[in-house]
């Protein structure tokens, strides 16, 4: 089994340090494995935090503090999932894996679908 940080260096891992290379497999596994795009949706809500505290405290109803923040969290989703990608690959590369690294779920069907395609559409022999 794979090394896990510890809760400091996972904290630095979520504002986007590296890790030590004996936990190469634990980031593998949290950027391809079992409920990757939970765990960076969650990852990425960990440098708003502070930002949704500050909202919590400002004067006013807690309603419109609430709704403040609310609103400041979706939109942080909203732009953790749209650079999901991106940030992926810099996790990987920094890491010193490869940036098109996939699960292998994803590759297994793929190469079922590859392998469906060509079934159905055989490549034309040049004459």
């Amino acid at each position: 089994m794979s090394k896990r940080p510890n809760p400091i260096q996972w904290l630095g891992y979520a504002w986007g340090r590296k890790l030590p290379d004996e936990m190469r497999d634990w980031v593998r596994n949290d950027l391809t494995g079992r409920f990757a795009i939970t765990k960076h949706l969650v990852r990425g809500m960990v440098p708003f935090a502070p930002i949704f505290v500050v909202f919590m405290l400002f004067p006013g109803p807690l309603a419109l503090r609430g709704a403040m923040t609310l609103l400041a969290l979706l939109l942080a989703l909203f732009y953790c999932g749209a650079y999901r990608n991106q940030n992926r690959a810099h996790r990987l590369a920094l890491h010193g894996l490869p940036v098109d690294l996939e699960d292998a779920t994803t590759t297994a069907r793929r190469a079922s679908e590859r392998a469906v395609y060509e079934a159905q559409h055989p490549r034309q022999q040049a004459a």
